[in-house]
């Protein structure tokens, strides 16, 4: 049976055409294909990662618009699936990863800078409020506050399934990183933000195997919450409430 057909991306920072798609889940050591990334274009840098409680953290701020970066490390294409807040950031379709994505040429490296709305144009991701993401305003909750990113190599002919203790490793991170700490209540989501040109084309992409090569996933929330989970260091304030009696130097009353 032939495979569903990619939709296939120009990335303009290198001038190359790239693909991609996304899923959810932590990569399992030796399995490494590719690099993710995420960019905070309004900071115009990149977002630390922090390694807390078995996963790993950016720090998201209200109002910033923020790319996903995916690096093909292996030497044959790659296919990535994206999700966002549990949505695939291509067909917006509660993210699988079965679904559609990104296919990204060996060593080269795709920016994924919003929800693919077109063949031409995306709507950026931007840092919003829980109610205002665009999970939420689609009535899907439930897994706000992650990024994922599922990786597939491609098939090759004659080239032998990767074995099935493989296979399973991804399968259980993927149910760990569902069952990982976190605040109560979500402090940020992913909005729906400005429409912009991002040209794209379909391609023909066979994956290697049902399961993901590798599985990343990134915890996002703001940082007075992360603060408070413990997974970022609190701020020293100054303390003002021991008042010191000899503020200044020795000498006499003077005239008010």
């Amino acid at each position: 049976m032939h495979p569903r057909p990619m939709p296939r991306f120009r990335c303009t920072a290198i001038l190359l055409w790239c693909i991609a798609a996304a899923c959810a889940a932590t990569a399992h050591a030796g399995s490494r294909v590719a690099q993710v990334e995420v960019h905070d274009r309004t900071a115009g840098e990149p977002l630390a990662v922090y390694r807390k409680f078995g996963e790993r953290w950016i720090v998201g701020e209200r109002g910033h618009e923020y790319t996903i970066r995916v690096r093909n490390d292996s030497n044959a294409r790659v296919l990535a699936v994206i999700s966002v807040d549990g949505v695939n950031a291509v067909t917006g379709q509660t993210a699988s990863p079965s679904q559609s994505g990104y296919v990204i040429e060996p060593g080269e490296y795709v920016t994924v800078e919003g929800w693919r709305k077109s063949l031409e144009r995306t709507a950026a991701f931007v840092f919003t409020t829980p109610s205002r993401a665009y999970a939420a305003r689609t009535h899907r909750p439930d897994n706000i506050g992650v990024i994922g990113v599922a990786l597939f190599r491609e098939r090759e002919r004659y080239r032998v399934a990767a074995p099935a203790a493989e296979t399973g490793d991804a399968q259980a991170a993927q149910r760990s990183a569902a069952k990982s700490a976190g605040p109560a209540a979500p402090s940020l989501g992913t909005g729906h933000g400005r429409s912009e040109y991002s040209p794209a084309q379909w391609t023909a992409f066979e994956r290697e195997s049902d399961t993901p090569s590798q599985v990343v996933v990134l915890r996002y929330e703001s940082r007075d919450s992360l603060m408070a989970m413990g997974v970022l260091p609190r701020e020293r304030v100054p303390r003002r409430d021991r008042p010191d009696p000899f503020p200044a130097a020795f000498g006499f009353v003077p005239d008010p």
